[in-house]
Parts: C-alpha cells; structure tokens; sequence
C-alpha cells in the first residue's frame, strides 16, 4: 500500500481531486491531509473525505524535525503538495528524495519562484501578453519551482483573457493531469 501525504494551504480543490482519484484504489491512500493554515478550506475538505488532517505552525516546520519525523513514521511515500505556500525545509527534502512534488499554475520556468503564486502567477502571464500559460508538475528542491520538471500541459491565453479566466483554465488542466501524474510517480517508486 502506497502512502500520500497531501500539503496544502488553501481551499483544497487539487487535494480533494487527488484524494478522490485515489479513493477505490487497494494499492494507493492519502493517508494525511498536512496544512499550515489553521483556517484553510482543505481541512473541511478532508473531515468530508474522512482524512485525518496534521496542522503546524512555522515555528513547528522550520525549527523542529517533528513534522518529517511523523511523515517517516507513517510512513510516507509520497508528499504532494496541493496549494501550499511554504519553502520545505533542507530536512524534510532530503528525508524524502525525489518524493515530494508539486505543482505550478504556469508553464516553468516562466513565472516561478518566490512570491509567484495563485492569483500573482495569472497577473503576470497577462501582463506579459503571453499566448499561453498552463501547469507545470515537478520534483520538488530546497528553491521555489526549481525542481526537475515531470510534465507539462499548455492552454491558450486569449487577447482578452483575464487573470481570472486564465485560472479558470489553468485549474481546469490541474484538476484532469494532476492526479495523473502523481498515479505515475508513485508507479515509478516500485521501479
């Protein structure tokens, strides 16, 4: 049985659609819902999906091991990050090679990096007059949106698009490619 730990800062959209793709899988379970965010919508979302959830504060993340050591202990196989904000920590990356992923709402290396999230990501593809934007999957690393990149997919971005409309398309493609590719990561951690 594979173990996913699913971290998120927000509404929880892309973890409930992971957690839901992975529901009647007898190999696969999101076994913990990790957030930093006491008031985030994700934690509604996994009492729903009956998903046991782990909150922290950054004191607790950054200046203590207690998190990676109750990820280890589960044990986890893969961390997915699902909308959550924070930098991990060189501990918990090197705890869990090449098992952490995460995605971004942009087709990287393009707008990535720090403060280069959600709404701020869509502004700036607009901004830039891009003809398109999309999502970018990847391993994650000690730096913002710079790990080694598993899959990408593209959408238009129309002259008259606005950044609400190229989130609209963007978390359309989150929500179909997303749980996807975290099925094939976790099948690639056999081989």
């Amino acid at each position: 049985m594979k173990r996913i730990a699913l971290f998120a800062s927000g509404s929880g959209s892309n973890a409930e659609q992971i957690a839901t793709y992975f529901a009647d899988n007898a190999d696969v379970t999101v076994s913990l819902i990790v957030s930093n965010n006491h008031k985030a919508g994700v934690i509604d979302r996994a009492r729903r999906l009956h998903i046991p959830v782990l909150l922290f504060d950054r004191k607790t993340f950054y200046e203590t091991d207690q998190i990676t050591e109750i990820l280890l202990n589960q044990p986890i196989d893969l961390i997915v990050l699902a909308g959550f904000m924070w930098l991990m920590p060189s501990k918990l990356v090197q705890a869990f090679p090449d098992k952490i992923i995460n995605i971004h709402p942009a087709l990287l290396p393009k707008f990535g990096g720090k403060g280069m999230y959600g709404h701020f990501v869509h502004e700036a593809v607009v901004a830039a007059n891009e003809t398109e934007s999309g999502i970018t999957i990847h391993y994650v690393n000690e730096r913002y949106d710079e790990g080694q990149i598993i899959f990408q997919a593209s959408c238009p971005v129309l002259p008259t698009d606005t950044p609400e409309d190229v989130a609209k398309k963007v978390q359309a493609l989150e929500h179909v490619h997303y749980p996807r590719v975290v099925a094939e990561v976790l099948a690639k951690l056999d081989s």
